[in-house]
């Protein structure tokens, strides 16, 4: 799309009083991939465990190491925007592998139960989800930033949860549709069902993207690599990594991914996501064309990565042990009615798009006071949230593991663990925009997104020590805690949500001071 200098000038002039068009567009897009996604996630351990016959714990680290990998690939996937593809070609690549993936998928659930060849087309759809995403998820994210002039951070704030409105309407859409297919008709027109929701999404990106998808300014975003804006260079004129640094950071991942899988007995992709979350956000702060306030504001990012970690370790226990929990020890009947046990996954998304816009303007108004919390303060209190959930829902688990209890008890976690989501993980979008350096978004996104990967493989770690009452094996035993009941299960999750909420905010103080300005 070409704008002349007239109209361009116009547009720059003109007053922001809302939110660009091409935020709804990234909206819709957005809306209609998270289906996809959510869609396929909402029926995954359930398909793997009533008919693949896998059973409890190798599903949960199965759906670990998928869920940690599709965070993890966005390294990728930003790398090659920022360098060589720009965003919207990422998005464009990644969404069309997406839809590939669960359409095989859907092929995967048409052959028999049990069935080799099953396990192996899973893998193939697998594997398409996980690069599909890589491309697709970081940089969408990116544009949502760019659709601002520099330091309109109150509504980048904003607009990262509006954002976040359209993951969570899609998320809140999908279970419903493709949970009730999966387990009420046939688990391949529930991947059908997330694979057309896939193919919206490129539609919606591809004809509106020209028109909308613009800058303050009206020039088209993500046309072109971020390497060839927002160059700067060190004091020594020097940028990049040097041949010394690059071979120190190859070693070092390979030392990292070494260690954890020979000494430490992690599986493989286990090891590869934790030695890549370990080394790589350290190589990113040795650029030689950081400069010194660049790397204390990278290095505030780096920092909360860690208690990201523990956030999504405990939050992603929805897709798999408390998936589990609403299928065996929850009461689903209302009215005489028994709702699916992957329609529960709708509960956290609703509950965001009803108090997204809540927040939204509280960000807003206590901006414009200049009384805004800073973002390291703000997920420390959603930590705190999270560590709430699971101590509401422990204090309704049944001693007895056959017994069933109210629906209310899982309500009110997935309502906490909003409230939670609300104040760390928009933010932290918007955070990540902020701090980074332009030609460096897309790619600091994308290790973002590491920490994200890392939590989720370790919620697959997590859920497979859920106290099965099929299981006739000895009690799992985490750190030296045996885990005979479900309300021990659910505390060791209180107590590593509240430490980390702790410990960020006593940090916080000090995060603030190192990102020189920025809220």
């Amino acid at each position: 799309m070409n704008v002349d200098p007239a109209t361009s000038n116009a547009l720059a002039e003109q007053p922001r009083k809302g939110h660009p068009k091409g935020l709804y567009v990234l909206f819709a897009t957005e809306f209609w991939e998270r289906f996809s996604y959510y869609g396929m996630r909402a029926i995954f351990v359930l398909f793997m465990t009533d008919k693949l016959l896998f059973d409890k714990a190798y599903a949960s680290n199965i759906y670990g190491s998928y869920t940690g990998l599709v965070y993890l690939t966005p390294l990728i996937g930003g790398y090659m925007a920022d360098r060589y593809w720009g965003n919207r070609k990422s998005i464009f690549v990644g969404g069309t592998l997406m839809a590939i993936g669960q359409f095989t998928l859907f092929a995967c659930a048409n052959l028999p139960s049990g069935s080799g060849v099953a396990t192996t087309i899973l893998w193939t759809g697998l594997a398409l989800l996980i690069f599909g995403n890589g491309f697709f998820k970081p940089n969408i994210s990116t544009m949502v930033g760019q659709l601002y002039p520099e330091g309109d951070n109150s509504k980048k704030d904003a607009a990262y949860t509006i954002f976040y409105m359209g993951i969570n309407a899609g998320a809140f859409l999908s279970p419903l549709i493709c949970g009730y297919l999966g387990e009420n008709v046939d688990f391949k027109w529930g991947f059908f069902a997330a694979g057309v929701g896939m193919v919206i999404s490129l539609v919606i990106f591809y004809f509106t993207k020209d028109k909308y998808v613009v800058s303050h300014t009206g020039e088209p975003l993500g046309t072109h690599a971020n390497k060839l804006k927002d160059v700067s260079i060190s004091e020594s004129g020097k940028t990049g990594f040097s041949s010394t640094q690059l071979v120190v950071i190859i070693a070092s991942i390979a030392a990292a991914i070494s260690l954890i899988y020979f000494v430490l007995k992690v599986d493989f992709w286990g090891s590869f996501i934790y030695g890549m979350t370990l080394c790589l956000p350290f190589a990113i702060i040795t650029d030689r064309s950081l400069t010194k306030v660049e790397k204390s504001r990278l290095s505030v990012i780096i920092i909360i990565m860690l208690f990201v970690i523990f956030f999504w370790m405990c939050f992603e226990q929805a897709g798999a042990s408390l998936t589990f929990f609403a299928n065996e020890q929850t009461n689903r009947h209302v009215f005489g009615w028994e709702m699916p046990a992957s329609w529960f996954q709708s509960f956290n998304p609703i509950f965001i798009v009803i108090m997204a816009p809540i927040f939204a303007t509280l960000w807003g108004k206590l901006g414009k006071k200049g009384v805004e919390p800073p973002a390291p303060m703000k997920q420390a209190m959603g930590l705190g949230f999270l560590a709430l959930g699971f101590l509401f829902i422990s204090f309704g688990t049944p001693a007895n593991l056959t017994v069933q209890v109210s629906i209310i008890w899982l309500t009110g976690l997935y309502f906490l663990h909003t409230v939670g989501e609300l104040f760390l993980s928009p933010i932290g979008l918007s955070m990540v925009n902020k701090l980074t350096p332009g030609r460096f978004t897309s790619l600091m996104m994308g290790i973002w997104f590491m920490a994200i990967a890392t939590g989720n493989k370790l919620a697959g770690t997590m859920s497979s020590l859920y106290p099965d009452p099929k299981a006739t094996g000895p009690k799992p035993v985490f750190l030296g805690i045996t885990i005979d009941s479900l309300h021990t299960y659910f505390m060791i999750f209180v107590a590593f949500a509240g430490v980390a909420a702790v410990i960020l905010f006593l940090l916080s103080f000090k995060l603030r001071k190192m990102m020189h300005g920025i809220k």
